[in-house]
Formats: structure tokens, C-alpha cells, sequence
């Protein structure tokens, strides 16, 4: 629950919607977002029937993201997925989302941008990026390059990817 509060600081949840996402009873995310807005962590407010909870301005809010950002963020949760799917030999966060990791200042990103390497079944790609997505609560594009563009490409898109901040999702032995 935290962790999609926190990772969108610019979304609010209801409280449906976080027990709908985390397999929760709403009782029971009720009962830790009270935890948490006790904490200074979460604020919420109310919308008609509905309390919406949020990312607290607060000194405690950016070092628990970065926790939860490092622990079962975006790179983790594309790990998990991309693993199962044959023929990547390489997958990195590049663009935005890279750029904010790497610690570029810049607005929030609204989605992840995924290149993979290798030769994957596409089917078996966009299920794993859609499995992400719906984990994330963020839009996931990916987009595929082969092993010999990855080493030898000398376009305008392997020149921008290759100078702007990388983060690995995971390399497989001798891909490199």
C-alpha cells in the first residue's frame, strides 16, 4: 500500500482502490492508512462518501519512498515479469524515470520506458509490460532493439539512449 502512495506522490487512492490493488480488505487498509497518516507519512481528505489518500508533504515521505522505490519499485517489478519472457538478453529503464533514479531533477514521470534486447516473443513481451503496468499503477512502453543494434547502433535513438542515464532491469551473463 505504501508503496503505491508513495512511488505516485501525485495520485490519490481511494480506499477501494488500494484494497482493490493490494488483495487487501478495505477495513484493513483503512487501518494502515490511519498508521500512516498517524506517522505523517499519507494524508487523506474526503470526497463525497469517499476518503482519498495521498503522499504527505512531510520530512519522513522522500527517505520511505526511496526505500520503497529501491526495494519494489518499477526496476523490481520489471525484473519479476521480464524474467519469464524468453529471448531478452538485456532490459533497461531509460527516459524520464531513468533520469529522476539517477537523481536529474524533473517533473514526476507519468510512465516507464522499457528497452529491451534480444529477440522476445512480442505476445509474451506486452503481457509481462501489461502485468507490470497494472503492479506499477503506470503506463509501461517497450520498446525492442537486437543484440547487434544494442552493440553497434550508431542512430539518433541508440545515441540518446546510450548518453542519458541507464538503469539496468537485468543483463544477462556475456549480453553486455
Amino acid at each position: 500500500m505504501l508503496t503505491l502512495i508513495l512511488l505516485g506522490p501525485e495520485l490519490e487512492w481511494s480506499l477501494t482502490d488500494l484494497a482493490s490493488r493490494t488483495g487487501a480488505s478495505v477495513s484493513t487498509v483503512q487501518r494502515e492508512v490511519d498508521r500512516a497518516k498517524q506517522a505523517g507519512v499519507v494524508s487523506s481528505r474526503r470526497l463525497g462518501s469517499a476518503r482519498l489518500v495521498r503522499a504527505a508533504a512531510s520530512p519522513l515521505t522522500a527517505p520511505l519512498a526511496e526505500l520503497l522505490l529501491r526495494s519494489f519499485g518499477p526496476r523490481q517489478v520489471l525484473a519479476e515479469e521480464l524474467s519469464g519472457v524468453e529471448g531478452i538478453e538485456a532490459a533497461y529503464l531509460f527516459g524520464s524515470w531513468a533520469a529522476r533514479y539517477a537523481g536529474e531533477a524533473g517533473r514526476a514521470p507519468a510512465d516507464l520506458d522499457v528497452l529491451v534486447i534480444g529477440a522476445p516473443d512480442r505476445d509474451d513481451l506486452d503481457d509481462a509490460a501489461q502485468r507490470a503496468e497494472e503492479r506499477l499503477a503506470r503506463e509501461v512502453n517497450v520498446t525492442i532493439r537486437s543484440a547487434a543494434w544494442w552493440r553497434e547502433g550508431a542512430d539518433g535513438f541508440h545515441t540518446d539512449v546510450t548518453r542519458r542515464p541507464l538503469v539496468p532491469v537485468f543483463v544477462e551473463e556475456g549480453a553486455e
